[in-house]
């Protein structure tokens, strides 16, 4: 299986008033480096994208990627450079990376702006880089530079940063020294939803060493997600058993929903469902599931029962002042 490091540069508005609904970030240069399953690099890809929605550099864009409008004059239409990156692609088997989560949304999302042929009709699974840099080296957590995560790995910087060839080609060394170092994380997929599950059975269930993500299929509301028994659901993923809820699910703000089961074999089990809005109206659900310690399933119910107590009260005041809300 080969790896597809890619990297855009994108132009928007100079003005809120100027912004294009369906497009606001229109990419002006796509580049990509193409490692072998040993992360040997085997291909280059660079092309500058003549815009079309974008007349106007915005200030913030030219400063960072050094581009002049009349430069991406001379590159090509977003669709036919499009087409070239993913024939560039090859029938290989190949699994896209980028350093952090957007790349993938944008560039189809522009696909869809010019009527193109969708490249995946459900969720993209790829290697975000930067969150797999934070597990090997730091908190798991922390979202670096690209050129902090050069300068920390100690990789040489010969070619400038902040284009897109520039940085898919240190996206690239940075993911070499990761796989050869820290092997372990490369397991770590993520999955662009920018077309979502279609039905339950393209559903996303992945499990990872320490906690199992699952990401739904659209709903009309928030309701109707919480209906469905998947949703809700929390059972052990090393055992598969069905688990009985010690603190129900409850929220501290209406977008975080967290429970608490126990399976007698593993262990507490948390459960943490983010509800995310798709579009029209509707809603999907991304729910992580990992064990946690006793002492943290006590927070967890003693939080639970503190959100319960605001909540009535709130209720109370309501009830008494029907002039609020």
């Amino acid at each position: 299986m080969n790896y597809i490091v890619l990297d855009l540069e994108w132009n928007q508005s100079k003005t809120d008033t100027e912004k294009s609904p369906e497009l606001a970030f229109e990419i002006i240069e796509i580049g990509a480096v193409m490692l072998n399953d040993t992360c040997v690099m085997i291909h280059e890809f660079n092309r500058l994208v003549k815009p079309e929605v974008y007349k106007e550099m915005n200030q913030v864009t030219s400063r960072l990627v050094h581009l002049e409008m009349q430069e991406l004059q001379r590159g090509d239409p977003f669709p036919r450079v499009a087409e070239d990156f993913l024939q560039w692609c090859g029938s290989e088997e190949y699994l896209f990376c980028t350093w952090g989560a957007m790349d993938l949304t944008e560039l189809q999302r522009n696909m869809q702006f010019y009527n193109m042929t969708p490249m995946s009709d459900g969720p993209i699974a790829f290697l975000d880089v930067q969150k797999l840099f934070s597990l090997a080296y730091e908190d798991g957590k922390s979202r670096r530079a690209l050129e902090y995560a050069v300068d920390k790995l100690g990789i040489e910087k010969d070619i400038p940063f902040h284009r897109a060839f520039g940085d898919a080609y240190y996206t690239a060394k940075l993911l070499k020294v990761i796989a050869r170092q820290h092997g372990e994380v490369m397991g770590y997929l993520s999955y662009d939803v920018f077309h979502l599950p279609q039905s339950r059975e393209q559903e996303i269930r992945a499990r990872f060493e320490n906690y199992t993500k699952y990401i739904s299929r659209e709903f009309e509301s928030r309701e109707d997600a919480f209906r469905d028994g998947e949703v809700t659901s929390s059972k052990c993923y090393l055992c598969h058993k069905n688990l009985k809820k010690k603190v129900k699910w409850f929220t501290p703000n209406g977008r975080h929903y967290y429970c608490v089961a126990y399976c007698e074999k593993h262990g507490y089990l948390k459960a943490k469902i983010r509800v995310r809005k798709s579009g029209e109206g509707r809603v999907y659900i991304v729910k992580t599931t990992k064990f946690i310690f006793p002492e943290d399933a006590a927070r967890l119910k003693n939080r639970s029962v503190l959100v319960k107590r605001q909540n009535a009260r709130q209720k109370h005041t309501n009830n008494h002042n029907p002039e609020i809300g």
